[in-house]
């Protein structure tokens, strides 16, 4: 009897050890790696907004500023500038029902509220279909962007070529106030990834809240800035 308890209390010392190392051993990793991933991600996000804004002078991630979304989340609002005055924001916006989970991207909208670009920050979708929203949103001719899913098959039984477009899928140039940012299959204005209307339903639902969050907060941050560029370039006042 002695001895099985021996057994056993040498069994658990050694369990115990055996945990105890190995969380140390996770924290090492976790904090050797920690700074280089932040790193990583601030480089991302920067190089983002350089996409989706014209150019700009300033620096918008130290001009940062958080908007309500629809649904409880804050957006990152990254404002363009150009000697002082406004050229457009970076929003980084996310929606929640992408197929395989969040879908984050980062829109760019100009003062007068068409979507200047978008960059696709995070995601967890079906390869070869869901991810085709990295390009599938914008205009064809840009990057030689194909609108193939990259499923021999499902590319066969839709008919989509390599390079043919077809439809109306790019939101870049887009006003949502005067375009319905849906897929054509809920009765809007854009046509779905081939085989991946959830993914495609995410991504517009993410961008629609960047659109929405803005123009309703706009006022309070930047309306002056806003004024002046829309007069310079002939917009409405």
């Amino acid at each position: 009897m002695g001895k099985t308890e021996s057994s056993l209390s040498n069994m658990a010392l050694t369990l115990i050890t055996i945990t105890l190392l190995t969380g140390a051993a996770l924290g090492y990793v976790y904090k050797l790696t920690e700074e280089p991933v932040a790193k990583a991600k601030e480089q991302k996000q920067q190089e983002a907004i350089r996409l989706v804004v014209p150019e700009f002078d300033n620096n918008p991630t130290q001009e940062m500023y958080l908007i309500p979304g629809p649904d409880g989340d804050s957006l990152k609002v990254f404002p363009a500038k150009k000697e002082g005055s406004n050229v457009g924001v970076a929003i980084e916006t996310i929606s929640h029902n992408g197929f395989g989970g969040d879908v984050k991207i980062m829109v760019g909208i100009l003062p007068n509220g068409t979507i200047h670009n978008y960059q696709v920050l995070e995601h967890k979708e079906t390869p070869g279909l869901g991810t085709k929203m990295t390009s599938w949103f914008k205009p064809a001719e840009d990057d030689n962007v194909s609108k193939a899913s990259g499923n021999a098959f499902f590319d066969w039984m839709f008919g989509i070529s390599n390079n043919s477009g077809g439809g109306n899928t790019s939101i870049v140039g887009v006003d949502p106030a005067k375009t319905k940012l849906v897929v054509s299959a809920d009765g809007g204005d854009i046509d779905a990834i081939t085989a991946a209307t959830i993914s495609s339903r995410a991504f517009l639902e993410a961008v629609r809240k960047a659109w929405n969050a803005y123009t309703e907060n706009v006022d309070t941050h930047s309306s002056a800035t806003t004024k002046e560029y829309n007069t310079q370039e002939g917009g409405m006042q």
